[in-house]
């Protein structure tokens, strides 16, 4: 699809998932892996440093999520594909990616020969979604969380009481209370840990 070689940032937390990932992009003679990073908040630094075509990014990061960090790069630079790869396989994680600017989105376990095809795809304008979180995501519908919601679940994730989330977020305790109240009604829970363990199971937070 390209006759010149493609540049790639690989974003991953673990050293050893991150060399074995740049090891086999590194058999293909059209690819190059020219940047690592270990923290979703230097992935944007490094994209810029070494003139990327495409970046790969895990989800789960310290510093910024992979989510975070596709929505940062598609703003800042985006002529770069995105690739999202997870570990885990939750439907949220599959809209928030797309809504994000992602180009693609994979599971870690697929064949190294489709992510290869994954990143020259992309490159060429296509989109390309692994077809099992795809109908997952169809079958799960619409994370029914709002922004704001989804902001106290996760800060109430630590066990924190209403007025250590009031005094974080700036709320007020009755404002913080009925989000929570909302979220658990949503989600058809009956506290607040439910709730968050529901969402994060969904890929929501």
């Amino acid at each position: 699809m390209t006759s010149r070689t493609i540049k790639v940032l690989l974003a991953e937390d673990q050293s050893m998932v991150r060399e074995a990932l740049a090891a086999l992009l590194g058999l293909e003679d059209d690819i190059e892996v020219v940047a690592q990073v270990a923290r979703g908040d230097e992935v944007l630094a490094a994209a810029r440093a070494h003139d990327i075509d495409v970046a790969l990014m895990d989800i789960e990061m310290p510093g910024a999520t992979g989510i975070e960090a596709a929505a940062q790069l598609h703003k800042e630079l985006p002529a770069v594909k995105l690739v999202i790869l997870t570990t885990f396989g939750r439907p949220g994680y599959l809209r928030s990616a797309m809504e994000s600017g992602a180009d693609a989105f994979l599971v870690k376990d697929a064949p190294a020969a489709q992510l290869a095809e994954a990143v020259r795809k992309v490159l060429a304008g296509e989109r390309v979604i692994d077809p099992t979180l795809a109908a997952a995501a169809l079958a799960e519908g619409a994370n029914p969380l709002t922004d704001r919601e989804r902001e106290v679940l996760r800060a109430a994730a630590d066990g924190s009481t209403n007025a250590e989330l009031a005094e974080a977020l700036h709320l007020s305790q009755g404002t913080v209370r009925n989000y929570l109240s909302t979220a658990i009604q949503k989600l058809a829970v009956r506290n607040r840990a439910e709730a968050v363990r529901i969402a994060r199971e969904k890929g929501w937070l």
